[in-house]
């Protein structure tokens, strides 16, 4: 399992360690209006998914409106933001930011999107900031978890995955 820490401190990832070949895990989360949304919703989409703590905290604002404004002019390319905010946060939260771009999924209800994709952080039940690429076929492209949580994820590279993906 990938290694991380959360303002210093280590914590333990729960769930499946996601690897760059492997077949995207099947996830159910709640979209704002409490509706399902799994990974087969945007079958033949290439998705880059930003997984963030809390979108109510300054570096997971920052990541979710970056990856907004640099994905938006992508060819074929969804931006699914995942959290454990509950639904109703999460679109307060797009409401006061003024994103429109921006799809918030929230994984409270089960942790399915966490445990298929080993970033529960078990102590604080919150997701470990992270990126995946899942191409069209999905197929993971591009992993990045983030060694202590309260950095931000590399932007660029993430990006790149996202274009040169088929």
């Amino acid at each position: 399992m990938a290694s991380v820490t959360f303002k210093g401190n280590p914590v333990t990832l729960l769930g499946n360690e996601v690897k760059v070949g492997y077949q995207a895990p099947q996830f159910s989360v709640l979209a704002n209006d409490l509706s399902e949304v799994t990974l087969a919703n945007t079958k033949g989409k290439i998705r880059l998914i930003s997984v963030v703590p809390s979108v109510d905290t300054g570096v997971c604002d920052a990541q979710t409106r970056k990856f907004n404004e640099e994905a938006s002019g992508l060819n074929n390319v969804e931006v699914l933001t995942i959290s454990v905010d509950l639904p109703f946060a999460q679109k307060r939260w797009c409401a006061a930011s003024g994103l429109e771009n921006v799809q918030t999924l929230s994984d409270h209800r089960d942790l399915s999107f966490g445990e298929a994709y080993g970033v529960v952080m078990q102590e604080l039940r919150l997701l470990a900031r992270s990126v995946f690429v899942v191409d069209s076929n999905d197929q993971v492209v591009y992993v990045e978890y983030v060694g202590e949580g309260t950095d931000h994820p590399n932007y660029e590279e993430a990006i790149e995955a996202a274009k040169s993906a088929k």
